[in-house]
């Protein structure tokens, strides 16, 4: 899931488990512990593409390391509020401008998507309140933060413990929900748990849960009605991932009836929802020599996907079979790939398990996933993975075009 979400999660778990003792900073801990799995984004700056691609959601979203990596962040928070040095202004001004740094990255990277796919005023207003959300937050912290002395704090090893544990190890389990898999038994098994039943950013299951964690954090850490808010949160965001499960059965059999009334014969299949929703559905379908791939809504007034066949090309890909590069896409894609031509002449190898970025006819700019292969007499096989999507004359009309397509058919 989004990195927000994760945030709210771990705060969440944090509360729930400490928030009588630690008050908002059990939040606080508990959205840090949250978020620490989706730092192997770092490995971006020592790895290729590829293998950096292959590293995120790896060992840093195991059990593993839920349980191992918590045993030194839960001593040092033993160690900080121990000794008393989380008093300290030096240390209290070092943590206010890493959270800031860190908060005004992220409104940027998520204003800079929303203008990219809804350029209108809609996105302009929704970007500003993101900007006064930031400003406001600041403030708030640096008043209860920097500029009052904080309260004592005595709470035991084994408590951090299972404030870092409960907000790290949930990180990977919702994760799996998503289509992106997740190494969850790493480092013993490099196997991608993914159910496919939750779109990786999904306001129905965040914003609610949000709501519920900002409300309870006005009240007394002993108040029966913050923790009536937590509570709440948890209930509402765990029934919705249900919804989504009993959801993904039900488009599973529209897909296997829409495959039988064809009489296409395939190995194997597969369903995810779109981004952002959980109305609109992705199917893959494999048979021997193509992959079948199409939308189905709720809303549509037939419960049938509407398929359409895309040439795996094996052939194109023969020249780099042995290549480890190449090689680790496949894993990466679940084998759910297939080869096409660009119109420069490379070839280019598309993950079909998202489905495509708009509901037209897919090119070679259509796919989230998509991996341009370039054959150098001197470098050799290179793999390079394009961003930003597909262009800017069709990245205006995505979004409506997808809101469209959910009302239905």
């Amino acid at each position: 899931m989004d990195s927000l979400t994760q945030i709210v999660l771990g705060a969440a778990m944090g509360e729930a488990v400490a928030g009588r003792k630690l008050g908002n900073r059990a939040m606080l801990w508990g959205g840090i512990g949250g978020t620490i799995p989706d730092l192997d984004v770092i490995g971006n700056l020592f790895l290729s593409e590829v293998d950096a691609l292959a590293f995120h959601r790896g060992i840093s979203h195991s059990i593993f390391f839920a349980v191992v990596f918590s045993f030194f962040i839960a001593a040092y928070t033993h160690w900080l509020y121990k000794g008393r040095t989380y008093q300290h202004p030096v240390y209290k001004w070092l943590v206010f401008s890493i959270i800031s740094i860190c908060m005004i990255y992220f409104v940027c990277i998520s204003s800079f998507l929303i203008l990219s796919s809804w350029s209108g005023i809609g996105g302009w207003i929704f970007s500003i309140g993101l900007i006064g959300i930031l400003g406001y937050f600041l403030f708030v912290f640096y008043k209860y933060y920097i500029k009052v002395r904080l309260e004592e704090v005595n709470v035991s090893y084994t408590l951090w413990y299972l404030v870092f544990f409960g907000s790290i190890f949930t990180h990977p389990i919702l994760d799996c929900f998503t289509t992106y898999g997740t190494q969850l038994f790493a480092p013993f098994s490099d196997y991608r748990v993914s159910w496919n039943t939750i779109s990786v950013v999904d306001p129905i299951y965040t914003l609610p849960f949000l709501a519920c964690l900002i409300t309870a954090a006005f009240f007394h850490p002993t108040s029966t009605k913050r923790k009536w808010w937590i509570t709440a949160g948890f209930v509402i965001s765990t029934m919705y991932l249900i919804i989504t499960v009993y959801r993904k059965d039900m488009v599973n059999s529209v897909l296997h009836d829409t495959l039988d009334s064809a009489g296409i014969e395939y190995t194997r299949s597969m369903t995810t929802p779109t981004i952002l929703n959980n109305i609109l559905w992705s199917a893959t379908v494999e048979s021997r020599d193509s992959f079948y791939t199409g939308l189905y809504s709720f809303f549509d007034s037939e419960k049938t996907f509407k398929l359409r066949t895309i040439p795996k090309n094996e052939h194109l890909g023969e020249p780099f079979i042995h290549n480890k590069e190449v090689k680790i896409l496949k894993w990466f894609t679940h084998d759910y790939y297939a080869y096409m031509v660009r119109t420069d002449g490379y070839i280019q190898m598309n993950d079909l398990r998202y489905g495509t970025l708009d509901t037209g006819e897919p090119g070679e700019n259509s796919y989230i996933f998509r991996f341009i292969i370039k054959v150098d007499p001197l470098k050799g096989t290179q793999i390079m993975i394009p961003s930003g999507g597909p262009p800017s004359d069709r990245r205006k009309n995505m979004l409506e075009n997808m809101i469209k397509r959910i009302k239905g058919i």
